[in-house]
C-alpha cells in the first residue's frame, strides 16, 4: 500500500480547474491541461493517502474492479509505468472514466468513513494522461487470428470496450455506427469542456492499429438490414444504448423552442468542433430552462452558458439533497449529496422540489414561459403545494429527464424479447433469445454510468469469445448482467 501515514499527514486536494470566467470563453476542457506530468507532485501526495485498509471497498464499489490501492501505491513510489499496467488490467479507457465517472469508488473509500476520501479519479486520469504524453500507450495487436467474425452495433463505451477485448484475442471485429464518426454519445453527446474529442480520437487510433474495423455512416436497419448483418457475421453484439428520451406530455409541449437535450447537445458539439450546423438550436440571449437535474442537464447548462444565454435555470422535482451523508445512505454506499459539476460553478440557478405544469406559448406558437408549482412528497407521490404556482420566463426549454430504453426498431427486426423496463432481455451470458445475438450496456441494463458500460462491454466480450471458440474464454468477466454492487 501507499504511505501508511499519508491519510493523516496529507489533506485531500483535488486538481485545480481553470477559472469559470476563462472557461466560458472557449470549449476546452475545464482543467488547464492534461492531468499528466504537470500535476505529478500533487497527484503523488494524494496517492499517498491510500491507506493500508485491509479490505479495499473501492474494489466492490467499482463495476470494473479497478485496482486502486495497487496503482495508488505505484504512483506514490514514482512507478508510473507499473501504475499504467495495473490501470489497464481492468479498464480499457481510464481517460474516459477518469473524466466522466461520478466515482462511486471514492464514496466507498475507507479513508472516507470519518474523513475525506482519496482523490481516486484525479490519480486515475493522471496515470493515463501521463502515459499518453510519454507515448507509452501502444497498440496491443493479437498474436494470431481466429478467423471468427463479430459485428458490434453501436460505438459508445460499451461497444468500444467489447470491440477492443475481442480484437485482442484474435477475432475480426467490425464496429457499426450510424453517425458520421465513431464514439456514440462520447462523440456528440458529451460536451468538449468535459471530454475533448482528441482524447477519444487517440484511443480510436490505437484500436484501429490493433485491427478493429470501424464503419461509421452505416445505420443497421437502413443501410444494412439486421437480418443481413446476422447472416454476415458469426456473432452480433448490440450496444446501441438507451436512446428513447423521456418526454413531458403537458399542454404546450409542441411549442417551438421546446427540445430534447439530445437534439440540442449534438448540434452544439458539432459546432464546437468547427462543423457547420444548419438551423442550430442556440441559447444566445435567451432565458433557458432545463428540466432535469442530472448530468445531461448540467451538460446543457454549461453549453447554454458558453452560447451566451441571458439566464439558465435547471429544474429538479426532487428536494435539494443534503451536503453530508444521510443516515439512511451509510458508508460505503453511494450517497445522494449536493454536488457541484463544473458547469454549476460557471453560473445558472438550480430550483428543487418544483414540477412543470404547462408550457406557455406566444401568439406565434413559440414558448415564452413555464408554469410550475412547488411539490412535496406525501403518501408515495408528489403533491402540489397550494399557493406556490408561478411562471418562469423561457424562450428555450431543454428536456433532460433521462431515457426509457433502446429504440424499438432493432427489437422488432430481430424478434428480441424485452424485460419489464423495456430493455433488451439477456441471459447470464449476455445472449438474447436469438442465437448468436448478444447485448450489453444501456440497451440491456438501462440508462447507467460509463463505468457500468465499460464493465458490461468487457463482460459481454468474455461471453462472445466463449461462444465463438466453444471453450472457456481467456478474457476477464468483471460482472454478470444481474449484478448490483454497492455502487450507483
Amino acid at each position: 500500500m501507499a504511505d501508511p501515514r499519508g491519510f493523516m499527514t496529507q489533506p485531500r486536494r483535488v486538481a485545480p480547474r481553470r477559472p469559470p470566467a476563462e472557461r466560458l470563453t472557449d470549449w476546452h476542457e475545464v482543467y488547464p491541461d492534461s492531468l499528466g506530468r504537470s500535476l505529478s507532485p500533487l497527484i503523488q501526495d494524494q496517492a499517498s493517502r491510500c491507506m493500508d485498509c485491509g479490505v479495499p471497498f473501492c474494489h466492490r464499489a467499482c463495476p470494473l474492479g479497478n485496482l486502486m490501492p495497487e496503482w495508488n501505491d505505484l504512483v506514490w513510489r514514482g512507478d508510473w509505468r507499473g501504475a499504467l499496467e495495473r490501470l489497464h488490467a481492468t479498464n480499457n479507457f481510464p481517460e474516459l472514466t477518469g473524466r466522466l465517472c461520478p466515482a462511486p469508488c471514492e464514496a466507498a473509500c475507507v479513508v472516507g468513513i470519518n474523513g475525506q476520501p482519496v482523490t481516486i479519479k484525479n490519480v486515475e486520469v493522471s496515470i493515463i494522461d501521463r502515459a499518453w504524453d510519454d507515448l507509452r500507450v501502444l497498440p496491443d495487436q493479437p498474436a494470431w487470428h481466429s478467423l471468427k467474425t463479430v459485428a458490434i452495433v453501436g460505438s459508445g463505451p460499451s461497444g468500444l470496450a467489447a470491440a477492443q477485448q475481442l480484437t485482442r484475442v484474435g477475432h475480426t471485429v467490425a464496429v457499426y455506427e450510424r453517425a458520421d464518426a465513431i464514439g456514440g454519445l462520447l462523440r456528440y453527446g458529451i460536451p468538449e469542456f468535459k471530454l475533448e474529442k482528441a482524447v477519444l480520437d487517440r484511443r480510436l487510433k490505437q484500436m484501429a492499429l490493433e485491427g478493429t474495423v470501424f464503419r461509421p455512416n452505416t445505420e443497421i436497419g437502413v443501410d444494412l438490414s439486421w437480418v443481413e448483418l446476422r447472416d454476415r457475421y458469426e456473432a452480433v453484439l448490440i450496444a446501441i444504448g438507451s436512446r428513447r428520451p423521456r418526454d413531458l406530455d403537458l399542454p404546450g409541449r409542441q411549442s417551438a423552442g421546446v427540445h430534447q437535450a439530445m437534439e440540442y447537445l449534438p448540434q452544439a458539439n458539432r459546432a464546437a468542433l468547427g462543423q457547420t450546423v444548419p438551423d442550430q438550436i442556440l441559447a444566445t440571449d435567451l432565458d433557458v430552462v432545463i428540466i432535469g437535474g442530472g448530468d445531461t442537464g448540467a451538460d446543457c447548462l454549461g453549453t447554454a452558458l458558453r452560447q451566451g444565454a441571458r439566464s439558465v435555470t435547471q429544474l429538479e422535482i426532487m428536494p435539494a439533497p443534503p451536503e453530508v451523508r444521510p443516515d439512511h445512505q451509510p458508508w460505503p454506499t453511494y450517497p445522494a449529496l449536493f454536488r457541484l459539476a463544473s458547469a454549476h460553478e460557471e453560473g445558472g440557478v438550480r430550483l428543487y422540489a418544483v414540477s412543470t405544469t404547462r408550457f406557455r406559448a406566444d401568439r406565434a406558437g413559440r414558448v415564452e414561459a413555464l408554469e410550475l408549482v412547488e411539490v412535496a412528497w406525501r403518501e408515495g407521490r408528489f403533491e402540489p403545494v397550494p399557493g406556490s404556482e408561478r411562471q418562469l420566463p423561457a424562450q428555450l426549454v431543454l428536456l433532460a429527464m433521462g431515457f426509457t430504453g433502446p429504440e424499438r426498431e432493432v427489437v422488432e427486426a430481430l424478434g428480441l424479447q424485452t424485460d419489464q423496463r423495456g430493455n433488451i432481455a439477456r441471459d447470464e451470458n449476455y445472449q438474447t433469445n436469438v442465437e448468436g445475438v448478444f447485448v450489453c450496456g444501456d440497451a440491456g441494463r438501462g440508462q447507467s454510468l460509463i463505468v457500468w458500460a465499460i464493465a458490461e462491454g468487457r463482460s459481454a466480450a468474455h461471453s462472445v469469445d466463449a461462444y465463438l471458440t466453444g471453450a472457456a474464454s481467456r478474457l476477464p468477466r468483471p460482472i454478470s448482467p444481474t449484478e448490483r454492487p454497492l455502487a450507483v
